[in-house]
């Protein structure tokens, strides 16, 4: 018998730890050696952390679509291929899964613990969306109960306006989780080997 059947699911989105391919913004300031080794540190830790929890069912987002397949993932989680587009067009797919209410997250972001996903799951039972903002302006989860048409249009991913640019396209309010930093700068980076970017905002309700 399927345990899984029936629940929420969480997209993990991933990519290929192949030094060049990751955190390219990071390396060109630290050097591409140790960005692969953060992004490779920071998502088997977000792994262990949320892959088996039983309140959900993890599945993979494997970009490229070729590394789908490869040993680098836990063997227990399933895998599909983000495929093509640019970032909005692989969310968009990902959301618009007949699958029932799924959050999606990306693999590079400290903080993420199973208590946050599972509070962005219980926004989820009360909105029709639910977004994680970053200090950034950006955001580290997407949720829909349902398909959501043309979410990510005309966002201007990695900058600022990429959240408020995100909510422009939503004709509901749409819950907040707690807010959590990214790792983009050597400043991120720094914060990170230090252990400072476990702190969190609450969450902030509808918007």
């Amino acid at each position: 018998m399927d345990r899984s059947r029936g629940l929420p699911t969480l997209f993990v989105m991933v990519k290929a730890p192949v030094a060049g391919a990751v955190k390219t913004r990071l390396a060109a300031m630290i050097g591409a050696a140790e960005a692969l080794r953060f992004y490779r540190s920071s998502t088997a830790a977000l792994l262990r952390r949320v892959g088996s929890d039983p309140r959900w069912r993890t599945v993979l987002a494997v970009s490229p679509d070729r590394y789908a397949r490869s040993r680098f993932w836990p063997a227990s989680l399933p895998r599909i291929a983000q495929g093509q587009g640019d970032l909005g067009d692989r969310m968009q797919r990902l959301l618009d899964r007949p699958e029932g209410p799924c959050i999606l997250i990306g693999s590079d972001i400290p903080g993420i613990r199973a208590g946050h996903i599972a509070g962005a799951f219980d926004i989820l039972a009360r909105s029709r969306l639910v977004f994680g903002p970053s200090e950034d302006g950006g955001f580290w989860l997407a949720g829909a109960r349902r398909p959501t048409p043309r979410l990510f249009r005309n966002v201007r991913w990695s900058t600022r306006h990429a959240l408020a640019d995100t909510l422009a396209n939503t004709a509901r309010p749409a819950g907040l989780a707690a807010t959590l930093a990214d790792v983009d700068t050597e400043a991120d980076w720094r914060c990170w080997r230090r252990g400072d970017l476990d702190v969190q905002q609450p969450e902030r309700g509808n918007r």
